[in-house]
């Protein structure tokens, strides 16, 4: 996968020009890249793989009091085999973490998406996990907010396009992933194949451990972790926003060998979850150069953005479904729409 330089956009007109060619031309094409010169330093992210594995060595029994079906809000752990890609079980534990928010009264909202607002789980043997995390959160912030406004001006659209739907109620997620080896004849699927829901994901995946795989003309790519460098890649909300010519691609994880294990720190920019992302009037030379937003009968997109995620979380956790929302379950059912 190529690789794009962030500090270009500090420096004259030429290489900011440069970075916007780039950006838009590798995420119509692949839809994924590596991104170098970010400002985040590998001694920062290497700290935050040490805490996150001080997280999973936890016992057992600490790790479940912050299980993820204690939270109306899919927040929280994920034991090993608790979440599904297409109904298939990836073979991975994780945390969910978003911004913390008091959670709201569901009976004053209609949308059942707002149930997904609430606070996090946070462990009480590890208060440094918290402090990186919600640091983590707000420096990547800052660089996906660059990155949009650079792809609006590679556009042809005002840079501020998007920055109604990314306020201060805007729903990042980030999760603190550890996927345990598999042995061989196993099912090897650590995270199934999938495009993201979202708007922007950046990752951040231990050094040397491969497992991430690209979709690109019907076939795998491996994309193992590059020194320094965030995996990029585009979601479905910013395929939908630039009527389908950049690419949300599909990607999967294979589990790594048994007596191995693989961290990985994904971290998805997403809007306020009643934004409604904004269509982008392409050039006539990008426009016709559009593949369309792929329709899936079976994942419906919706451009309201809640409503989106929403469909993806309760897919993939049943469980939490089960304890707080059964009615989502059932609608979904008939609907198609989850």
């Amino acid at each position: 996968m190529p690789i794009v330089d962030f500090s270009l956009l500090g420096g004259s007109e030429e290489d900011i020009a440069t970075f916007r060619e780039q950006l838009r031309t590798i995420t119509h094409e692949i839809g994924f890249f590596y991104l170098v010169g970010h400002g985040i330093s590998q001694e920062r992210m290497s700290e935050y793989v040490r805490v996150s594995r001080l997280f999973f060595e936890l016992p057992e029994e600490e790790k479940l009091t912050l299980e993820n079906t204690n939270s109306p809000h899919f927040r929280g752990y994920t034991r090993v085999g608790g979440e599904y890609t297409r109904g298939q079980v990836d073979w991975r534990e994780q945390l969910d973490i978003g911004r913390e928010r008091v959670a709201l009264d569901s009976t004053l909202f209609p949308e059942d998406y707002w149930n997904l607002i609430g606070p996090n789980q946070w462990p009480k043997s590890l208060p440094q996990l918290r402090e990186i995390t919600e640091l983590w959160i707000d420096d990547l912030s800052q660089i996906a907010q660059r990155l949009l406004s650079e792809w609006a001006v590679s556009l042809g659209a005002p840079a501020d396009v998007f920055a109604d739907s990314f306020d201060e109620r805007a729903e990042p997620l980030l999760k603190v992933v550890r996927y345990p080896g598999k042995s061989e004849g196993d099912s090897k699927q650590g995270v199934g194949i999938h495009k993201d829901a979202g708007i922007l994901t950046l990752l951040y995946v231990e050094e040397g451990k491969a497992g991430l795989q690209v979709e690109y003309d019907g076939a795998w790519i491996d994309a193992p972790p590059v020194e320094g460098a965030f995996v990029v890649n585009i979601g479905e909300m910013l395929e939908i926003a630039t009527g389908g010519y950049l690419k949300a691609t599909l990607h999967r994880v294979i589990s790594p060998e048994v007596g191995t294990d693989r961290v990985s720190i994904p971290f998805f920019y997403q809007p306020r979850l009643d934004a409604e992302i904004p269509h982008i009037e392409l050039a006539e030379e990008f426009r016709a150069k559009s593949r369309g937003v792929e329709q899936d009968p079976n994942n419906v997109l919706h451009p309201v953005f809640g409503e989106n995620i929403l469909k993806s979380r309760v897919r993939a956790h049943p469980n939490v479904v089960e304890a707080h929302h059964p009615h989502l379950a059932s609608a979904g059912a008939k609907a198609g729409a989850y």
